[in-house]
């Protein structure tokens, strides 16, 4: 299969809300690339900036759903009509020749699903020491986040169940699913992705409450209250919002 054939065969599920900002310059980059492309699918929350606006052009699909990215990005997949999925937060950005990644780990016996390493847009020695833990954790322990642009076979993620509605670690919660239908691998390339949280909440905190979230999920608290501990009892803020990993 041609490069141009595997990355038609890709859906993009972009979820979105009031990111006006962030997913402009995405779909740029997205568009930019050979047409046609893969299916690019911007799954809103209701967002009440101009993010719907820039959505509705051409080569872009926009679907609606309630508040959540697990909704969302679950409304995304219904409309998709590609054969593998690519949840893509709206500050992450794609590694060149995505598509090659994608086909080689979906393609190898036992595979459930996919994701790439992670490198963070910032300078500064801490920011690498955190993207060695994440890709120490998603190679040993299989364990992805969304930020790292989980894909997986449409069929594979929905015989998984697809994204739980809940407050946070969705995407935890998908991987933890995904991997009792087979391997979790990590793609050799990066996705590049936004380093504002860490730069506002600073990196140890932001880490360590990376892994308070981590191990509060584990133990079962319930995910509402570790997103009340997360964003500061502001729930509704976070729905389409990209989470971090670390």
């Amino acid at each position: 299969m041609s490069t141009g054939r595997r990355t038609l065969n890709i859906s993009i599920i972009i979820p979105t809300l009031n990111e006006e900002a962030t997913l402009a310059p995405l779909l740029a980059n997205l568009l930019a690339g050979p047409r046609p492309g893969p299916e690019i699918i911007v799954a809103d929350g209701g967002s009440t900036d101009h993010t719907l606006e820039l959505a509705r052009r051409p080569g872009v699909l926009s679907v609606s759903s309630r508040p959540g990215r697990g909704p969302q990005q679950n409304r995304g997949a219904r409309a998709a009509s590609r054969d593998n999925l690519l949840f893509l937060h709206c500050d992450t950005r794609l590694p060149e020749a995505f598509a090659v990644h994608v086909h080689a780990i979906l393609e190898r016996p036992q595979t459930a699903a996919g994701a790439f390493r992670l490198k963070i847009n910032g300078p500064g020695a801490g920011l690498r020491l955190v993207e060695w833990g994440v890709g120490l954790r998603s190679r040993l322990l299989q364990m992805v986040y969304g930020d790292q642009a989980i894909f997986v076979r449409r069929e594979v993620f929905h015989q998984a169940g697809g994204f739980a509605d809940q407050a946070i670690l969705e995407d935890l919660d998908l991987i933890r699913r995904l991997r009792r239908l087979g391997r979790i691998r990590v793609a050799p390339a990066a996705v590049t992705t936004s380093a504002r949280r860490w730069q506002r909440l600073g990196i140890i905190r932001t880490t360590l409450l990376n892994q308070v979230m981590l191990a509060g999920y584990l133990a079962r608290v319930k995910p509402e209250k570790l997103a009340r501990l997360y964003y500061g009892g502001s729930e509704v803020s976070r729905a389409g919002k990209p989470g971090q990993s670390g």
